[in-house]
């Protein structure tokens, strides 16, 4: 069996704003900071083997926090990277919706028949983050792994472990630095924690972000 730990990054400044942020490469808030440590103090005291994250500094800076108080590097992975928005990243929800009514409404309805424009479809998410996920199964059975990455990556390959299509994605919820567990044995995946905030001081964080 492998298990692998499943966290979100911490918050960032375009989370707070509203931006849509894809692959542009933005810095953690200090909020995200400070999550990113919570992150590392709840996991203090299990014993993880790796620890890998997509190469974006907000999924890497929140897993070193968590790697370095296990004496561990942190290795990258692209296919754990955002989703590619394409024209819609760095833009505001509420400007993205103005320019672009219909595929803003048909992602907040039918998420699994957009595609971004100049940027990828969840099909394109699913398809990288679950070959990451299986790679990561077969390399380190027997182990307990790390894996940092992002809102649309995790909620794609969660829906892909629990059998779901891309159009159940927005009932899976990401709050930033969440942790979920997942474990798979003999090629079978089954999902034992799901977005998990107590260690950030609360249960429920009602927190709906605007842009991924």
């Amino acid at each position: 069996m492998v298990r692998i730990i499943l966290i979100r990054h911490g918050e960032t400044t375009w989370n707070l704003e509203g931006r849509y942020q894809g692959q542009v490469d933005t810095p953690l808030s200090p909020r995200g900071i400070e999550q990113g440590r919570k992150a590392a103090a709840a996991l203090r005291t299990i014993p993880l083997d790796a620890c890998i994250a997509s190469p974006l500094s907000r999924a890497q800076d929140t897993c070193r926090f968590a790697a370095d108080l296990h004496g561990l590097p942190v290795l990258t992975d692209e296919r754990l990277t955002e989703i590619s928005h394409g024209a819609w990243e760095g833009r505001y929800a509420a400007d993205i919706e103005a320019q672009y009514p219909d595929a803003f409404h048909l992602w907040h309805t039918h998420p699994e028949r957009v595609q971004m424009p100049g940027g990828e479809n969840l099909e394109d998410v699913r398809r990288r983050a679950r070959a990451a996920f299986d790679d990561i199964a077969r390399r380190y059975d027997g182990k307990t792994v790390l894996v940092c990455a992002h809102d649309a990556v995790n909620k794609a390959v969660l829906c892909d472990l629990l059998g779901l299509g891309m159009d159940h994605f927005w009932q899976i919820k990401q709050d930033n630095a969440c942790i979920n567990v997942a474990e798979c044995t003999d090629g079978v995946w089954r999902i034992v924690l799901l977005n998990s905030t107590v260690h950030l001081g609360f249960l429920l964080s009602g927190i709906e972000q605007k842009g991924l």
